[in-house]
C-alpha cells in the first residue's frame, strides 16, 4: 500500500471514529460529539500504532492502559473498543445512553470491556492514570527478574481543557513529575472550548510551562489531525522515560462541522438532523446508513489488534519461561492477581489483652500493617503527610520513589484528592493491595475519589484516624461530626469504626478480603480500653457489622438496648454493667458497620436488635441522622449535633454528654418513660 493510500485509509478510519460518535449522539438525543470529532485522529494514531491491548483478553496483565479522562468524551472510546474488537456491537453504540446498555453516558469500570476506570468527574481519570502508572512501576520492580520482564507497560490519557482545570489534576500531576513516572503518557486535547465558550474567559494559563516546572517531559502538536506528527510526538515520549510526558495537541472541537467546530454548541449536544447531514458532506461521508463502518476501515483495525495479540503471545511464552525459572515468584504472581490472599497471610496478627492497657485504635492499625505486610508482598501505600499520626509506615521496608521502585511506602504529600484517586488507580491496575491515608475530617477533600472507588468497586482500604471529638485541641476544624453520616450514606461503601485494638485488628481482615469495594477504618486518636474478651462477645463479630457484646443475665431478655460504635462502646459497657448492678436486664450492641449489618440476613438482625426490645439507646460522637433506622420510635439518641470545640479530649466528652454517667442516666430515662 502506498504512502498516499495508507494516508486516505486511515482518514477513513478517523471520520468512521467521528461519525459513530455523531450518530450515536444524535440518535441519543443527549452526549458530547465534539471531543470525537476532534480527538479522532489523535486516538486513532494511539490504539493504532502504539497501545498493546488484546480485546480477547481485556485484563491481561501487561497490556498498556488508556484512561479517557475527559470522559464525556465516551464515544470516542466507544468507537474505538468497536472497531478494534472487545465486546462492544454497533447495536451497542446504537444504544447510547439507554437503559441496560454497555455504552453509558460516561465510562463505567466493570460495565464494558476495555473501560480501564470510571470517568466523568473531570481530573480523575488523569490521576488514577498517576496510581496505574506506580503500580506498573512497583510491580515490575518487585516481579521482573534477570531475564524478559514481565511487567513492562505504558499508561496513556486523553484529558481535555477541564481536566487540566481541576486542582486534582495539578496535585497528581505535582506528584507524578516528583516519582519520575517515565511510563506516564498524557494527551492533552488542547482545543481552547468549554461549556462557557473559550477557554480564555477563565483560563489563560501556560499549561505546558506548567507541567515542565512539574518535573515533566513536554511536548506540542499544532494540528491534531496532523497524524505522523501526532505518532513522532509519542514515540518521543515513550523514549523518555525518566519523567512523565505532556503531549498538548491543539485539536478543533466538532471538527467538519459548518457552524460548531471550535464553538462551545458542539461540546454537550446533538449537533442536530441538519448539522450532522451538513457535516458528512463536508468531509466527504455517505449520508446513510448511520452507523457506518466500511470494510477496509474493518479491517485496518483487526489488523491493530492482531498485532496486540501477538504481543500478548509473545507475553504468554516470556511469562511462561519467567515461571519455570522461579516458581515461588510464579505462585506469589498468581495469588496477586487473583486477588486471593497468600496462606497464613494472618498469622502474625497481634492479639490485645486488657491486661497490656488502653491502646489508641489507631496505633493497633500500625500493629495490624506491620504484621501483614511480610505475608501479603504488594500491600502498599501511605498518608498525606501525616504517616507518625496516622501510624501506616510498614518498617524496615523503603519509600515507594524513582531511586526505589520497589518501595512499600508512598509518600503522598498534603494532596488527599489525588491520594485518593491515585489509590483507585492502584487498585484498578491490579496486583496490589493499596490504603490511604489522613485524618477523618480530611474525607472532605477526598469524597470525589472514595465516592468514585464505591461506585466502580475499587477495592481501596482508606485509614482515617482522629475520628471524633477526641482530637481534642484541634478543634472543630479538625472534629468530624458529619463525616461518618456521609460515608454511610454512600452505596457499596463499607464504613467500620472498632471499639478497640482487638476490633482494629478484626476491620483490617474485612477490609483485605473485601474485593468488592473500598473499606474505610475510622480509628481514633486518643486510647481506649481494651474490652475483656473473655467476659465479652469475640472482636469477630465486628465483620458482620453488629454483634452483642454484652446480653442481659441468665435467660432474661433485653429490656434495654444500647447501641454505640467506636470510643462510645466502652461508655455503654460501663452503663450496662451499672443498670446490671440495679438488676435492669440491658444488652450491649457494637454497631461498628452499618453497611456491614445491613448485608446480614433478617434473622441475624433480629438475633442482634430483637424487634420486641422498644427502647433503645444509642451513643456516638457524631451527628444523630440516621440513627433513627436503628432505634425505632420508642428510642433515644445521643449525638453531637453541632461541631465541637477546642480543649482537651476528655472535658470535650464531658461537656457534650459522653459520659458514663450521662449514658446511665439516658438510659434510665428510656426504661421509665
Amino acid at each position: 500500500m502506498s504512502p498516499e493510500a495508507s494516508t486516505s485509509l486511515e482518514e477513513r478510519c478517523i471520520d468512521t471514529i467521528r461519525f459513530l460518535a455523531v450518530d450515536g449522539v444524535q440518535k441519543a438525543k443527549s452526549g458530547h460529539p465534539g471531543l470525537p470529532m476532534g480527538a479522532a485522529a489523535v486516538a486513532h494514531t494511539l490504539f493504532t500504532r502504539h497501545l498493546r491491548f488484546d480485546p480477547s483478553d481485556p485484563a491481561w496483565p501487561d497490556r498498556d492502559r488508556f484512561v479517557l479522562s475527559a470522559g464525556h468524551g465516551s464515544m470516542l472510546l466507544y468507537s474505538l473498543l468497536h472497531l478494534t474488537g472487545y465486546d462492544l456491537s454497533l447495536d451497542d453504540l446504537r444504544a447510547f445512553r439507554q437503559w441496560g446498555s454497555k455504552t453509558p453516558g460516561h465510562p463505567e469500570y466493570g460495565h464494558t470491556a476495555g473501560v480501564e476506570t470510571t470517568t466523568g468527574p473531570l481530573g480523575q481519570g488523569f490521576a488514577n492514570a498517576v496510581g496505574m502508572a506506580v503500580a506498573e512501576r512497583f510491580l515490575g520492580a518487585t516481579f521482573n527478574g534477570d531475564g524478559p520482564d514481565v511487567v513492562d507497560h505504558f499508561t496513556y490519557v486523553l484529558s481535555g481543557d477541564g481536566c487540566m482545570m481541576e486542582g486534582i489534576t495539578s496535585e497528581a500531576a505535582s506528584f507524578a513529575g516528583h516519582q519520575k513516572l517515565g511510563k506516564l503518557v498524557v494527551l492533552y486535547d488542547d482545543n481552547h472550548i468549554t461549556i462557557d465558550g473559550s477557554t480564555d474567559l477563565a483560563f489563560t494559563e501556560d499549561v505546558c510551562a506548567r507541567f515542565a516546572a512539574y518535573g515533566w517531559h513536554v511536548q506540542k502538536v499544532a494540528d491534531g489531525n496532523d497524524i505522523e506528527a501526532v505518532d513522532a510526538a509519542i514515540a518521543a515520549a515513550k523514549a523518555e522515560i525518566g519523567m512523565p510526558s505532556l503531549i498538548a495537541v491543539r485539536t478543533h472541537i466538532g471538527f467538519g462541522s459548518p457552524h460548531k467546530q471550535d464553538s462551545a454548541g458542539a461540546h454537550g449536544a446533538p449537533l442536530g438532523p441538519d448539522e450532522v447531514t451538513l457535516t458528512k458532506e463536508n468531509l466527504g461521508w455517505p449520508l446513510e446508513p448511520e452507523f457506518l463502518v466500511p470494510d477496509e476501515v474493518k479491517a485496518f483495525y483487526e489488523a491493530a489488534a492482531e498485532r496486540g495479540k501477538a504481543a500478548h503471545a509473545a507475553w504468554r511464552e516470556r511469562h511462561a519461561a519467567w515461571s519455570a525459572a522461579d516458581g515461588a515468584r510464579s505462585s506469589s504472581w498468581d495469588a496477586v492477581w487473583s486477588g486471593e490472599l497468600p496462606e497464613g497471610w494472618d498469622a502474625d496478627l497481634p492479639i490485645f489483652d486488657p491486661a497490656d492497657g488502653a491502646v489508641a485504635t489507631r496505633a493497633a492499625s500500625g500493629k495490624a500493617i506491620n504484621a501483614l505486610a511480610p505475608h501479603v508482598p504488594t500491600l502498599m501505600g501511605g498518608s498525606a503527610d501525616l504517616a507518625p499520626s496516622n501510624n501506616t509506615v510498614i518498617k524496615d521496608v523503603p519509600a515507594q520513589q524513582a531511586a526505589t521502585p520497589e518501595g512499600r511506602n508512598v509518600h503522598f504529600g498534603v494532596r488527599e484528592h489525588a491520594m485518593a484517586a491515585i489509590g483507585n488507580g492502584l487498585a484498578l491496575h491490579g496486583g496490589v493491595h493499596p490504603y490511604v491515608a489522613t485524618f477523618f475530617v480530611f474525607v472532605d477533600y477526598m469524597r470525589p475519589a472514595m465516592r468514585l472507588a464505591a461506585l466502580m468497586g475499587a477495592p481501596v482500604t482508606y485509614v482515617l484516624t482522629h475520628d471524633s471529638i477526641g482530637v481534642g485541641e484541634d478543634g472543630p476544624t479538625h472534629q468530624p461530626v458529619e463525616h461518618l453520616a456521609i460515608l454511610r450514606a454512600t452505596p457499596n461503601f463499607i464504613e467500620l469504626r472498632p471499639a478497640d485494638a482487638n476490633e482494629t485488628v478484626e476491620a483490617w481482615k474485612v477490609a483485605l478480603q473485601h474485593r468488592d469495594g473500598p473499606v474505610g477504618l475510622m480509628l481514633t486518636r486518643q486510647n481506649l480500653p481494651t474490652i475483656d474478651r473473655g467476659r465479652y462477645g469475640p472482636a469477630s463479630g465486628v465483620a458482620r457489622g453488629a454483634y452483642v457484646l454484652a446480653d442481659a443475665a441468665g435467660d432474661h431478655a433485653p429490656e434495654l438496648i444500647l447501641i454505640a460504635s467506636g470510643s462510645e462502646v466502652a461508655l455503654a459497657l460501663e452503663a450496662h454493667e451499672r443498670l446490671a448492678a440495679e438488676g435492669v436486664h440491658s444488652r450491649v450492641v457494637n454497631l461498628a458497620s452499618w453497611q456491614l449489618f445491613g448485608r446480614q440476613d433478617a434473622a441475624y438482625r433480629e438475633s442482634v436488635l430483637p424487634a420486641a426490645c422498644r427502647r433503645r439507646l444509642a451513643v456516638e460522637a457524631g451527628v444523630s441522622l440516621g440513627w433513627e433506622r436503628w432505634v425505632g420510635d420508642e428510642g433515644e439518641i445521643i449525638g453531637l449535633d453541632r461541631y465541637g470545640a477546642s480543649a482537651p479530649a476528655g472535658t470535650l466528652f464531658e461537656q457534650f454528654g459522653f459520659t458514663v454517667d450521662n449514658v446511665y442516666a439516658r438510659a434510665k430515662a428510656v426504661l421509665n418513660r
